[in-house]
């Protein structure tokens, strides 16, 4: 029961990370072909079909990379959950493959505690950080959204983060398999 609420929640996660990734992805694309369309018809190869465009304002997006940002950390703590509960990790295991199966066991344990001390420390400090940015009221450069925003999405994920690292952690400590 609970290894499968914390399995949907992962996934939940991981399908929202995406979803703000494919957004992100759609988002600098028009960006970048409004950049385009922009140039060529202030360079005059349009036509009047560039001047028209100038006329509508095509461009590139205001603040494209300030929302590239935004998105792209909440995503990195949106996938941290499953690619733990999965062990999706990267390993480097060429020297402790040759050993024995309780030695990995005992080092997974070892990884899957670590791994839960620091999400829940990165955690914390996203925390602490937010709170700054509330306080001061620091906003983006260009189109001015509170940076406490991005901060607050991806404490919102580390927070989840943290949850399925503790339960990862806590399956290992007790001898049962989450993957």
């Amino acid at each position: 029961m609970l290894h499968t609420a914390i399995q949907k929640l992962a996934q939940f996660m991981a399908l929202l990370g995406g979803a703000v990734l494919c957004f992100l992805v759609l988002m600098v694309c028009v960006s970048i072909s409004g950049r385009e369309l922009s140039d060529l018809a202030f360079s005059g190869a349009l036509g009047e079909f560039g001047e028209w465009l100038i006329g509508q304002g095509v461009g590139p997006i205001l603040g494209d990379f300030e929302l590239v940002e935004a998105g792209v950390a909440f995503a990195i703590f949106a996938f941290l959950p499953l690619t733990q509960l999965s062990g999706a990790h990267a390993k480097v295991d060429v020297f402790t493959s040759g050993l024995g199966a309780g030695f990995n066991r005992a080092l997974a344990t070892f990884w899957s505690i670590v791994m839960a001390v620091i999400i829940v420390l990165i955690t914390w400090r996203l925390f602490i950080g937010m709170q700054d940015k509330i306080r001061y009221g620091e906003t983006t450069y260009l189109i001015q959204f509170p940076i406490w925003w991005a901060y607050a999405a991806s404490f919102a994920a580390a927070i989840t983060a943290s949850i399925v690292s503790f339960y990862c952690a806590a399956m290992r400590l007790s001898g049962q398999r989450h993957e």
